[in-house]
């Protein structure tokens, strides 16, 4: 059967109105205010999760009053014209505050227009890691399919209440008077419902918000580009830099999403604290002794690289234009001052890496081994592409175990705490490693990311045991393998997602340093920080790019400042 072509589907719908006047009224009046209820949510819409109450929705906004008035005025032609236009405006004003919503619930901030398109594609490729690439192109396909619907829901919307007014323009514009004499007087008064005032200007305020986020993010590039071309030990020599750790392998690890909810969080500290703790001991029979601190990282919920870098650079790299910027730089990271003395062989093992890494150079790393570099042949773990167990056994093989003239700086960045948290490997003994098949059946047996995703308590309890499972490896691979001259310095790159974290978290993670010289710890013993591997809950607390100054300065570095 032919498909009805709309000239026919218009008569007959007219049809059906002339046939039954009551129902078509009660219907088109139905549709009518569906149309006016859409557009005061997309107006009233919040930006985050907690601020979606009942009373943040039975507010007046101006801006429909606004644009109620440009609609009664225009001729019909022209005012569908402005209809169109204003829905799909208010329909990307929609889909803005939607991804404010989800960025504040997994990154702790709003998007940035500017700034957060890359990250897409990086969402894109962790549901594909962990739920499978049919799910993520599903995603991906969807999300778009959502963005186009809302622009034309909310446009078709406009433009029905735009008719409805323009129709009757007399009692439109009586209506329009009453309703606006209401918002002088909510707003003169200061009305409010449950603590939200009734007369609302959300949408010019939301507006305001991202034209000034834009024109921050502009200035923030320029200046940033002259902070880091200043730089207090940018000309000091090799023979200056860190001369107090000579002879000393140097290791900085970061284990993924370790914060300062794994360690005072009621459902994920018992289980971590008392891991801190064993291990603590364990590392004390091998003659270890740690102290340890709070670090503010420059990022929260995801972006790993901004927190290391924040780290090694002592910049405040907390957006991806700051991170291009200061990479393609030469301001010197704590990791390339080593290979600046020429007195270490500076190594990065990279399990997260799959594909090409220039920022090695900028790191100041010799050698870099990428996902694809150490030999595994086991299966991933989610996102995560082999245990860190395994990571950590592939640098002593490859690197730490090695017979050389110096001593050597290496960076490892663990991956096995990174979320969905699930399926989390299981410690194996050292010896039977191999090529990583060991964990084939570990990987089948354990949790499946969509068993935990949406389940806030679940997630918790996994991220935990994560933690757990992650520093039981690195600290058992010190006890195992570090000597008289071995040095960790080890800490968590941000805070889990707010659905672990809770919301208005801290940006707190801990950082450790272990070593068996006395010295070394003596070097730090100014700091404040506590004995141990578990800061105390009043340790001090630094933001994360204050390290790398602290860090040379303590060991003896002296600064040559550069003024770029």
């Amino acid at each position: 059967m032919r498909a009805l072509r709309p000239r026919a589907v218009r008569r007959a719908w007219a049809g059906w109105k002339d046939g039954h006047p009551v129902p078509a009224r009660v219907l088109s009046l139905a549709v009518t205010a569906l149309a006016l209820g859409l557009v005061v949510v997309a107006l009233l819409l919040p930006n985050k999760q907690e601020q979606f109450r009942l009373a943040a929705f039975t507010r007046i906004p101006v801006e429909a009053l606004l644009g109620a008035a440009v609609l009664i005025a225009l001729p019909r032609r022209p005012r569908i014209a402005v209809a169109v236009f204003g829905g799909a405006c208010l329909g990307v004003l929609t889909v803005l505050n939607l991804t404010d919503i989800e960025f504040n619930q997994y990154l702790g901030r709003s998007f940035n227009v500017i700034l957060d398109w890359q990250l897409l594609d990086d969402a894109r490729s962790y549901l594909a890691d962990t739920l499978g690439g049919t799910v993520a192109l599903l995603a991906a396909v969807g999300a778009v399919l959502l963005v186009l619907a809302v622009l034309a829901v909310m446009a078709l919307a406009v433009v029905r209440v735009g008719n409805f007014l323009g129709r009757d323009k007399a009692r439109s514009t009586r209506g329009l008077l009453l309703v606006s004499a209401v918002w002088m007087t909510c707003s003169t008064l200061n009305l409010q419902v449950s603590g939200v005032p009734l007369a609302s200007e959300h949408t010019i305020t939301m507006l305001k918000y991202h034209e000034q986020a834009l024109r921050s993010t502009i200035r923030d590039e320029r200046e940033f580009a002259k902070t880091a071309r200043v730089d207090a030990f940018g000309d000091t020599p090799g023979s200056q830099l860190v001369p107090d750790l000579r002879g000393k392998d140097m290791i900085f690890t970061f284990i993924e999403s370790y914060g300062r909810s794994a360690i005072e969080d009621p459902i994920e500290a018992p289980g971590v604290d008392r891991t801190l703790a064993d291990s603590t001991q364990a590392l004390a029979k091998a003659g270890f002794h740690a102290k340890s601190g709070w670090l503010t990282s420059a990022t929260y919920g995801g972006g790993s690289w901004l927190g290391h870098s924040t780290t090694m650079s002592g910049l405040w790299i907390d957006n991806q234009n700051r991170y291009r910027t200061v990479t393609s730089g030469d301001h010197l990271t704590l990791t390339k001052a080593f290979q600046k003395t020429g007195a270490w062989d500076t190594v990065g093992v990279m399990p997260g890496v799959q594909k090409g890494w220039p920022e090695a150079k900028w790191y100041g790393l010799d050698k870099v081994y990428n996902a694809f570099q150490v030999g595994y042949e086991g299966p991933k773990f989610s996102w995560s592409t082999m245990p860190d167990q395994y990571a950590l056994e592939a640098f002593q093989r490859l690197e730490h175990s090695k017979k050389r003239d110096k001593p050597l700086m290496g960076f490892v960045i663990l991956t096995s705490s990174h979320q969905p948290w699930a399926p989390i490997p299981k410690m194996v003994p050292w010896d039977q490693l191999g090529d990583g098949s060991v964990f084939k059946g570990i990987e089948a047996a354990g949790t499946k990311p969509q068993d935990i995703i949406t389940d806030p308590t679940r997630s918790r309890e996994e991220y935990g045991k994560s933690v757990q499972y992650s520093v039981t490896a690195l600290t058992q691979w010190l006890e195992r393998y570090g000597n008289d001259n071995t040095v960790l310095v080890f800490l968590g790159d941000h805070q889990p997602i707010a659905r672990v974290s809770g919301n208005h978290a801290s940006r707190d993670v801990p950082i450790s340093i272990v070593a068996k010289d006395p010295k070394v710890l003596g070097k730090i013993s100014g700091w404040g920080w506590t004995d141990g591997l578990r800061p105390a809950h009043d340790a001090p607390v630094w933001k994360m790019s204050a390290f790398r100054d602290r860090f040379l300065t303590a060991y003896g570095s002296t600064p040559h400042p550069s003024k770029g």
